[in-house]
C-alpha cells in the first residue's frame, strides 16, 4: 500500500454492530434476551465474541431490533453467512413491478404533487404536479442527483417561498434526526448538519406551532409564484413488504391541499400543463 492509498476499512465484528444496535435501541442485554427468547449469558457471550450465533439467531435478533435491511445484510456478513436480501438498482429489469407501482402511485395523486425518495432524499422519480412546486429554485440544484431536503431548505432553493419555514425546518429536522437514529446512516447525519448550518432568511426563526391544525398536522405553507399562499399536509407511503434493500428504503412522498382554495389553485396548475422541473435521478 502507497502513502496516498487510504485505510482500509475493517468491518466491526458481529459482537459490536449487535451491541451498537442493541444500544441504539434502548435495550438492555436482559430486555434484548427475553425478546428472543435466548439467555442473557448467551447474548453476552455472542456480544462478546465468545460465542458465534447461528444464522437464524442473527435473523430473530435484527427483527427484534428492527434493524432495516441493508443492515441485516452486514450482520449476516459479519456473523460469516450470506447476505439474505439483494441490493439492486432500481433500473434493474428485476425490479421494473416496482417501479410500475410507484408511477401508477404518483400519477393516481395528481393533481396532488407527489415524489418518491431513496434512503437519502435523493429524488427517484416525481409526477407532472411536483414542478410547479418547485418552481422557482436554483437550476444548480435541480441536477440530478436531485437532494429533496436540500432543495427544500437551501436559500437558493424553496426557503424563500415557504412561509412558515422556522416550522417546516424543524419539523424536516426531527423526521432526518429520527432517521439518523433509527439507522445510524452517516451520510444523513452529514446531511443534517449540512441543512441546520445554511442560514436563516430573517422572520423565520418563529417554530411556534399555531393555528387550527395543531396536534394534528403541520401544514407546508407555499407561495405561489402569483403570490397566493397554498397549504399543503404530507404523508409518507413506504412498501411494507418489500425483501429487496432498495425497494424498502424508497418512501413516497405525496402533498395534499388542506383548504378549498389550494385545492383549486391544482386543478388550475393541472389544466395549464406541466411546468419544466428537475429529471429524477
Amino acid at each position: 500500500m502507497s502513502l496516498a492509498d487510504p485505510p482500509a476499512i475493517v468491518p466491526q465484528p458481529f459482537g459490536a454492530q449487535l451491541r451498537h444496535w442493541r444500544q441504539h435501541r434502548r435495550l438492555s442485554q436482559q430486555g434484548l434476551a427475553g425478546e428472543a427468547d435466548i439467555s442473557t449469558r448467551h447474548l453476552s457471550f455472542v456480544e462478546t465474541g465468545r460465542a458465534l450465533p447461528s444464522r437464524e439467531m442473527v435473523l430473530r435478533l435484527a427483527q427484534r431490533l428492527d434493524v432495516p435491511l441493508r443492515e441485516r445484510n452486514a450482520l449476516l456478513v459479519a456473523a460469516g453467512y450470506a447476505p439474505m436480501y439483494r441490493e439492486r438498482p432500481l433500473a434493474d429489469p428485476a425490479l421494473a413491478p416496482a417501479r410500475e407501482a410507484i408511477a401508477l402511485i404518483l400519477r393516481a395523486h395528481e393533481p396532488n404533487p407527489a415524489l418518491a425518495v431513496d434512503r437519502h432524499w435523493n429524488l427517484v422519480a416525481g409526477n407532472r404536479m411536483l414542478a410547479h412546486l418547485l418552481a422557482g429554485a436554483d437550476a444548480g440544484l435541480m441536477q440530478g442527483p436531485v437532494n429533496v431536503l436540500r432543495l427544500s431548505l437551501h436559500p437558493r432553493g424553496l426557503a424563500g417561498r415557504i412561509v412558515n419555514l422556522g416550522q417546516w425546518r424543524e419539523h424536516l429536522f426531527e423526521r432526518l434526526h429520527q432517521q439518523v437514529r433509527a439507522t445510524g446512516d452517516t451520510v444523513l447525519s452529514d446531511l443534517l448538519a449540512e441543512l441546520q448550518a445554511y442560514p436563516v432568511p430573517e422572520g423565520a426563526h418563529d417554530t411556534r406551532l399555531g393555528g387550527e391544525h395543531l396536534g394534528v398536522a403541520l401544514p407546508l405553507q407555499l407561495r405561489a409564484p402569483d403570490g397566493r399562499v397554498l397549504s399543503f399536509i404530507s404523508t409518507t407511503t413506504v412498501f411494507g413488504t418489500a425483501v429487496d434493500v432498495t425497494v424498502q428504503e424508497l418512501a413516497l412522498e405525496t402533498f395534499f391541499p388542506l383548504d378549498g382554495p389550494t385545492g383549486e389553485a391544482l386543478r388550475q396548475l393541472a389544466a395549464a400543463g406541466e411546468a419544466p422541473g428537475p429529471s429524477p435521478a
